[in-house]
């Protein structure tokens, strides 16, 4: 099929826009990529149903036609889905039934239905088998979301749904000008442990290289994995690590230039150093069998206090909770400084909105995909998603009030700590090849006895692969 690279609704990678909830500038997405078939552009009729507009249904929902929603069922679970968002939409349009489901594989599940023209109204596209986001959003599958984000809060008096959100949340959603995707799940990313395990230990968080490599030792001595992940589906939580502490190290330049395809962005000097650290973790203190594992087998060995530190987001707290003994105490800390000359500090973060949810363009019921995303951003909503989930959300004082887990107060305390020094990148989102790649690459770097010179080219070559596909 077409890449529609020429057609108005292609995305622009030139189009720079304003992060104002993070450090420095990203890039919108290249146009084309389209390697895989994922339906029709934008000619076909919209038939999708439609209600009056007044004060009490501002998207204009159609009061009695059902509406179909997916949910990945991944570390956040889907009770926040079953236990408040679906009986909340209910409420409110009680002769429009909810259709739910979950999956574990988006793509595997949804991609056939997107290819026919027949998807669900609503998808939570996330996952190590997750869709990609910005094919389908080229190819005219993806609903413009302006009107949810301009209507009035559902329960938050006096405010449109934007003024209730986190700064930087609607641009995190946005190609070519226009917010397709609502990044709801505030993530906080850094280095799990065992609150614990430390006390039990006298060990503290290091803040330094030197005081985190000689943590890592002790650990070792002890008998337990200082440090891994799992190489089968999780390497993207690794390369995460790397590119944090190239930021830390050149700024977060660093990341903005790999969010836009720069040439020699992925072999400047601060990825090399961050690479060559983190390869050296790796083959000092990882442990080469978790490269066939899982994210889950070796969150469990964590939970077994057989690993020291874990890179991940603050969905792990909830994911693992069925297996996490009593008294474990999750606690994150931010990526160790790497050098004494760094940019950012100790304390940075890369801390962003997250997990993508969008509305089906070619669904049955459009507008009662966004209404659902509206009951998702109202107080109660949120609140109701952060008790389940252990988890923020984008909606700002949401968590007000409530008791927090140990994993989610110290993630709150870590996002304190690092001020206006978070940030993001979403090359990752973009690019699905990218990251592919880029998962491949970390693995070989982590578990493989690659270099850090090794790591850097291979990525460029990929980066620079990928601009000259659609470098006019």
């Amino acid at each position: 099929m077409s890449n529609h690279t020429d057609s108005p609704s292609a995305l622009s990678r030139r189009s720079v826009l304003r992060r104002t909830a993070a450090v420095g500038l990203l890039a919108t997405p290249a146009a084309g990529l389209l390697s895989a078939c994922v339906g029709g552009g934008t000619d076909e009729p919209n038939t999708s149903a439609t209600g009056q507009v007044s004060a009490e249904n501002p998207l204009g929902v159609s009061v009695d036609t059902p509406v179909e929603v997916v949910i990945f069922d991944g570390g956040l679970g889907t009770k926040y889905a079953t236990d408040v968002h679906v009986p909340s939409y209910q409420k409110k349009f009680p002769n429009s039934k909810v259709t739910f489901s979950s999956t574990q594989e988006v793509s595997t599940a949804l991609q056939p239905r997107f290819a026919s023209n027949t998807p669900p109204d609503m998808v939570n596209n996330a996952g190590s088998k997750l869709m990609d986001q910005g094919k389908l959003v080229e190819a005219g599958q993806v609903a413009d979301l302006s009107d949810l984000f301009a209507a009035p809060s559902l329960d938050i008096a006096g405010k449109t749904v934007a003024d209730t959100l986190i700064p930087g949340t609607i641009e995190q959603g946005t190609f070519n000008g226009k917010p397709y995707v609502l990044n709801y799940a505030y993530t906080v990313f850094g280095l799990w442990y065992s609150g614990k395990l430390f006390k039990d230990n006298g060990w503290t968080a290091p803040t330094t290289w030197a005081d985190f490599t000689a943590l890592l030792e002790k650990m070792k001595a002890k008998g337990i994995t200082p440090y891994s992940y799992a190489g089968a589906n999780a390497a993207y939580y690794q390369y995460l690590v790397i590119l944090t502490t190239a930021a830390k190290i050149g700024g977060p330049d660093v990341l903005k230039a790999i969010d836009n395809l720069e040439k020699g962005a992925w072999t400047n000097d601060a990825v090399k150093q961050a690479a060559t650290l983190w390869g050296e973790i790796g083959a000092k203190y990882g442990n080469k069998a978790h490269l066939g594992l899982k994210h889950t087998e070796v969150q469990l060995q964590q939970n077994q206090y057989k690993v020291g530190f874990y890179p991940s987001g603050s969905w792990l707290e909830n994911e693992q909770s069925k297996d996490t003994p009593a008294g474990f105490d999750y606690q994150v800390a931010a990526i160790p400084g790497a050098t004494a000359s760094d940019k950012l500090p100790a304390t940075g973060l890369y801390a962003a909105a997250g997990e993508m949810y969008f509305v089906a363009s070619k669904g049955k019921n459009v507008q009662g995909g966004k209404e659902y995303l509206r009951h998702m951003l109202s107080k109660a909503g949120a609140k109701g998603f952060t008790e389940l989930t252990k988890s923020l959300t984008v909606v700002t004082g949401a968590a007000e009030g409530l008791t927090l887990s140990p994993g989610l107060t110290s993630a709150n305390a870590a996002l304190t700590a690092a001020g206006a020094a978070n940030f993001s990148f979403r090359w990752d989102a973009w690019y699905k090849n990218l990251d592919d790649e880029c998962r491949s690459a970390t693995n070989k770097l982590m578990f493989q006895g690659g270099t850090a010179d090794e790591f850097c080219t291979r990525m460029q070559a990929a980066a620079d692969k990928t601009e000259k596909k659609f470098s006019r």
